[in-house]
């Protein structure tokens, strides 16, 4: 029977990493659904470690975050914050430079995937109005997103993931990561610079172009007012999940926004893809295979942060980083010093999500949002940035991380 946990088990997550089933129309929601489901059937979890192997306080945390940046996304905030960031650049340099600081501020403080979705029309119609290609900067965009997105417990879904497995405090994280997350994004920058150098000579704007953009004040200052006293919480110690399932909370108490229109926001299938996984890598601890993978990894990745950073670097970009992460969560715990590779997990799954096109949800989100606007971001064209912006970014994090606190 071992075995055939094991094939479920390894199915699910060749699934997982690959998006989809030959001839099945199935995402990596069902896949990992239908795959937890299996487990369950064939004896492998019990119902209740199923249930028990669910963690709560990330699915919460998610779906709060979901909430606010879904009323963020109605009131105009983040197409507010990309155009006036925008308007202050007057050289191809500056653009670039404040698209990387915007991209990856917004994403450690939101979800990196909805900061992306906002920006990229915003990136594509300014730079198309200063007749500029829009390719470096959209790859600075995706690239800031990721890196940004790990500084912070709640910048992405491993990050939560980690946090509520760790008890890491949301300030003590963010102080171990934030520099490393700064330095990543000067390698994006630099790199970029680089690699584009005709794009980004000497050239002023003549004028930037007027976009138009629609505020709903009220649900600005009260989605300002509940994202600013949830950051406030956090940073006072207290719990995560409790703190933004309170700002989401307010913010659903309301007369003039239909709840309808922010449930419409909200991804549900990525809740599901996380419940589904959450009981797939709970079979992992209840086979056994757990031990197996810690008994390979143990004398490699338990060396230090750069050994560790290899081995999910690797792993995130053949299975995803969501899926590593909760792989890793079994056996963390069993680390020598179980809470600077926490960190170093954190940082190497994310920063490893640059490596590829295919590398993170964000990236996807961005070469998808410029394909249908005729812009074509090719796999080549990518890794010319994302194989220097990885390789630099891991290192400097390694750095960073060694240091005494």
């Amino acid at each position: 029977m071992n075995l055939i946990y094991t094939l479920i088990i390894l199915l699910t997550l060749a699934g997982v990493a690959v998006g989809r089933l030959p001839s099945f129309r199935m995402n990596r929601a069902t896949i990992a659904l239908i795959g937890a489901v299996l487990l369950i059937a064939c004896g492998s979890i019990s119902l209740e470690q199923a249930y028990a192997s669910i963690d709560g306080n990330t699915i919460v945390l998610l779906f709060s975050m979901m909430v606010i940046n879904a009323n963020l996304r109605l009131c105009g905030f983040f197409n507010l914050v990309g155009f006036r960031v925008t308007r202050w650049a007057r050289t191809p340099i500056q653009l670039l430079l404040l698209i990387v600081l915007s991209s990856g501020i917004l994403s450690a403080i939101f979800l990196n995937d909805t900061i992306v979705l906002m920006m990229t029309p915003l990136v594509i119609s300014i730079t198309r109005g200063l007749k500029r290609d829009p390719v470096p900067y959209l790859i600075g965009l995706m690239t800031a997103a990721n890196i940004g997105s790990a500084a912070t417990l709640t910048g992405n879904p491993q990050n939560m993931i980690i946090g509520m497995a760790s008890g890491i405090s949301y300030s003590s994280f963010a102080a171990r990561l934030t520099p490393a997350a700064l330095a990543g994004l000067a390698v994006v920058f630099g790199v970029l610079v680089l690699l584009y150098r005709k794009e980004f000579g000497a050239y002023t704007f003549p004028d930037v172009p007027v976009l138009s953009v629609r505020i709903l004040r009220p649900l600005l200052y009260k989605s300002s007012f509940a994202t600013a006293g949830m950051l406030a919480a956090f940073l006072a110690g207290v719990p995560i999940p409790l703190a933004s399932l309170a700002a989401a909370a307010l913010l659903l108490f309301t007369r003039r926004v239909k709840p309808k229109k922010v449930f419409s926001e909200i991804d549900f299938t990525l809740l599901v893809f996380f419940i589904g996984l959450f009981i797939v890598t709970g079979a992992v601890k209840t086979t056994g295979l757990s031990d197996v993978l810690f008994s390979y990894v143990q004398g490699f990745a338990v060396k230090g942060a750069a050994p560790l950073s290899i081995v999910s670097a690797v792993l995130s970009n053949i299975l995803s980083n969501v899926p590593t992460v909760l792989l890793f969560r079994p056996i963390i715990p069993s680390f020598p010093a179980p809470e600077a590779a926490w960190l170093t997990l954190a940082m190497s799954s994310t920063f490893a999500g640059n490596l590829t096109l295919l590398g993170s949800v964000a990236n996807l989100i961005v070469a998808e949002s410029a394909r249908k606007e005729g812009i074509q971001i090719s796999f080549g064209t990518y890794l010319k940035a994302g194989i220097p912006v990885t390789v630099i970014s891991l290192i400097l994090g390694v750095l960073f991380l060694s240091l005494p606190l």
